[in-house]
């Protein structure tokens, strides 16, 4: 039975989860006088299963919202120490324009709550500990959202002219609403811990490319330690993979394997194990649809823009956050509903061409001989492998259709060899 509703709300937009998507939204609308409601189910500092590498495609995002503070007080590091058949390069971030050549490590429960608090000191409302509940719709039209307040424990009824759903890859309203994913796409799984180490100042990030499963196979995904100048690193592993054989791989015991190979190096603590170690699913290439409908649309893990490449969802969700809030601005400022209800096209029409060659890859690293071949040849020398980095973080030089079209037919081979 429905809760009886014990009050109303409205605005020009809500927006349904506080963390980088949702939050870009807020304070992107909140910053040109739009009126926004936030809706976050947990209460915040909250800590989020991640990586917590901020590449240059994220850091410019939060510089634009006026975080520099923030990040100057966090870790920075320079680019990624690649290692893999025993060879080894420090390959710094590539000089490209319109980003910095620099990232950093912030712990997901820093990095949302002072995005979220920024979108809040330009005039976003948000709603902690409060549950979407249920949309109801007409015809495809969203009517109204029921929240739940956790703490009061009663429900609300939100009524908006745009509502944006930034709920993660769960997205239980959008899915609600229609939306699904194409199981024949990548899905991503990654599992991360912290452990003590003193060496949590260094300026790379590691990168472990080589990973092999308990029968000695080459794993499509890999290893990562991320330095995070606190006494601890984030250590995780992440399978990027769309292959049946890799669905029921105990990431797990992926990540106990890698833990214990660079022990020696890190000086993780012998008896440290797995303890809080938290995993997650990664919905990637924009293998969600609809990403939007009449009065709505999807943005960051919920429409599974995370980067097919890499797993790296974080910056892609600041970047469909801003973009959403492009297409809501001109939406409201026009009364015109087709920058939100296309919205899927403009998504499609930012990335199609990059996550189409990342899904072609995935698909052929899902192969062990091709992830080991392709990955030996990568790491001949350090001018090898510098230009995959650039690919695989999408920041690459020169003209981007120029380059899309090479990537896409590197993997288009790569994908016609797995078939032979």
């Amino acid at each position: 039975m429905n809760k009886t509703l014990e009050g109303t709300g409205t605005a020009d937009v809500i927006v349904v989860g506080g963390g980088p998507a949702g939050a870009a939204v807020a304070y992107w609308l909140a910053i040109r006088g739009v009126s926004v409601i936030l809706v976050e189910k947990k209460r915040f500092p909250r800590d989020k299963t991640c990586g917590d590498g901020l590449t240059p495609r994220a850091v410019v995002q939060l510089e634009a919202m006026g975080l520099q503070s923030m990040l100057d007080s966090q870790h920075k590091y320079l680019g990624i120490h690649a290692m893999a058949f025993g060879r080894s390069y420090q390959l710094p971030w590539p000089s490209v324009p319109n980003y910095p050549n620099y990232g950093y490590v912030v712990r997901r429960s820093v990095l949302d709550q002072a995005v979220l608090e920024r979108a809040s000191e330009v005039g976003a409302q948000v709603l902690y500990h409060h549950e979407s509940i249920e949309a109801t719709t007409r015809s495809g039209h969203i009517e109204s959202l029921r929240v739940r307040d956790l703490g009061a424990n009663v429900d609300l009824c939100l009524t908006a002219k745009v509502y944006v759903f930034a709920e993660g890859s769960n997205a239980r309203i959008a899915r609600s609403l229609g939306a699904h994913r194409d199981v024949s796409k990548p899905l991503g799984l990654a599992i991360r811990g912290y452990f003590p180490t003193d060496r949590s100042n260094e300026d790379w990030i590691e990168s472990h490319l080589d990973l092999r499963d308990e029968t000695g196979a080459t794993i499509p995904g890999y290893g990562w330690i991320f330095p995070a100048g606190d006494g601890t690193a984030n250590v995780g592993f992440g399978l990027l993979s769309n292959s049946k054989r890799w669905r029921k791989m105990n990431t797990t015991h992926a990540l106990e394997r890698f833990v214990a190979q660079t022990q020696p190096e890190w000086h993780f603590p012998a008896d440290e194990g797995l303890r809080g170690a938290t995993g997650g699913k990664l919905p990637m290439g924009l293998s969600v649809e609809p990403r939007s409908g009449a009065n709505f649309l999807l943005v960051g893990d919920a429409a599974a823009a995370i980067n097919p490449f890499n797993g790296e969802g974080i910056s892609y969700g600041y970047e469909t956050g801003r973009m959403a809030a492009n297409a809501i601005t001109q939406s409201l400022g026009t009364n015109d509903p087709r920058p939100v209800a296309e919205f899927s096209a403009t998504l499609q029409a930012r990335y199609a061409g990059y996550y189409a060659a990342g899904r072609l890859f995935v698909k052929a690293i899902s192969n062990p001989l091709l992830m080991s071949s392709g990955v030996w040849l990568a790491m001949r020398s350090k001018a090898t492998m510098s230009p995959v980095v650039a690919i695989m973080a999408n920041l690459m030089a020169g003209s981007t259709p120029d380059r899309i079209e090479q990537i896409y037919s590197f993997t288009q081979r790569l994908h016609e060899r797995q078939a032979v």
